[in-house]
């Protein structure tokens, strides 16, 4: 049986600062050798090349050695940054830790659970195309099975980090005989994502398995739970499963619901009430009452050009890429029904929701 779960949001006073996880640590909240997990926001471009989430992470981890926690343990920990806080959003972190059995609160009812998995490698030649799909699927149910998982309606949230193509990578393939399915390495990462978001959907049975000519291309094929990030950082699909669990105990609880479009607050409410919130009809951030630990969103500029009817000129920006627009304006969305700044908002939903919506999540503080 896996292990109840503590889980906190912290800030990030810089790129490079983890203060926030070692006064958890030092305060007694976890402990460094039980960190299973970490998805943050950092303040970088959210392209290719943003490097500050390789700087994050390397504070991260030397934050946790320096804690005591062993450092071959510490390399294996998946901390998924996403790159890029427009407009208002804040960069922070949510950490997650597993807590000793004499520490747990017990219940039989359903609890917040983590599971963690890596794929097998992820060939530049594959990304884009069905052996990825079936590579993060077989992550996707690896991770279910140790947050002791066994019914794909209690997963609500699936982060997953995996390769990009760069220009070193294409050449690579091309080297061996291979083709990419683009030469556009920023392209790539929406095409990662929703790759690897048509994986999270087929292991969670949400779809068949789609064919290639799928990919990009048929929207009603998405994952309501999957949140997917890429990046230069690694050659494997990183997985994280974040679901409920009978029997393991704590205190806190995970739901989701689904933005429609880019301003579907009632999607984050939703995902807030699923997770066990009692709110009322018209909610206020008020109700919150401390009691919301943290939503994570991803979102994607409708292929129409319009929300709601009305037209935007985002796809047509040749100034700010539309990455950033929508990242901004979900961020601001989000940041409303919270009332907090820092919120958990990415870019690039293919395949992650409806077309100009996306999956949110949300974890709560039942006490």
């Amino acid at each position: 049986m896996p292990e109840a779960i503590e889980v906190r949001k912290i800030p990030l006073l810089s790129v490079t600062d983890a203060s926030g996880l070692t006064q958890l640590i030092d305060d007694g909240v976890i402990e460094a050798d039980r960190v299973v997990a970490v998805i943050g926001k950092t303040e970088g471009n959210g392209g290719v090349n943003d490097y500050t989430r390789i700087i994050a992470d390397r504070a991260f981890r030397e934050a946790l050695i320096g804690r005591g926690a062993p450092p071959e343990q510490v390399r294996q920990v998946p901390i998924v940054w996403s790159g890029g806080t427009d407009g208002v959003i804040s960069p922070h972190a949510t950490v997650f830790a597993t807590v000793p059995a004499d520490r747990a609160e017990p219940s039989e009812d359903l609890r917040l659970t983590v599971g963690f998995a890596m794929s097998e490698a992820i060939l530049p030649e594959e990304i884009g195309y069905t052996p990825m799909v079936e590579k993060v699927a077989a992550a996707v149910r690896d991770a279910m099975a140790r947050a002791g998982i066994t019914d794909p309606a209690d997963v609500h949230y699936v982060q997953t980090k995996t390769p990009l193509l760069t220009i070193h990578t294409i050449r690579d393939a091309e080297s061996r005989g291979k083709g990419v399915w683009t030469h556009h390495t920023h392209e790539s990462m929406d095409l990662s994502n929703g790759t690897t978001a048509l994986g999270v959907a087929v292991a969670l049975g949400e779809i068949e398995m789609p064919r290639d000519e799928d990919v990009m291309a048929n929207p009603d094929l998405y994952s309501s739970v999957a949140s997917c990030s890429s990046g230069v950082e690694l050659d494997q699909a990183q997985v994280v499963v974040v679901g409920n669990a009978r029997g393991v105990g704590g205190r806190y609880r995970i739901g989701h619901s689904v933005m429609r479009d880019a301003l579907d607050q009632d999607g984050i409410w939703e995902a807030i009430r699923d997770a066990g919130l009692e709110l009322p009809e018209r909610p206020h951030p008020s109700d919150l009452q401390g009691r919301l630990v943290n939503v994570f969103l991803k979102c994607e500029v409708s292929q129409d050009g319009q929300v709601r009817g009305r037209r935007n000129a985002m796809l047509d920006d040749s100034d700010v890429h539309w990455h950033r627009q929508i990242k901004s304006c979900v961020g601001g969305v989000a940041a409303a029904v919270t009332g907090d700044p820092a919120v958990f908002v990415s870019v690039s939903a293919a395949h992650q929701g409806p077309d100009g919506g996306g999956p949110v999540a949300a974890i709560v503080d039942l006490g």
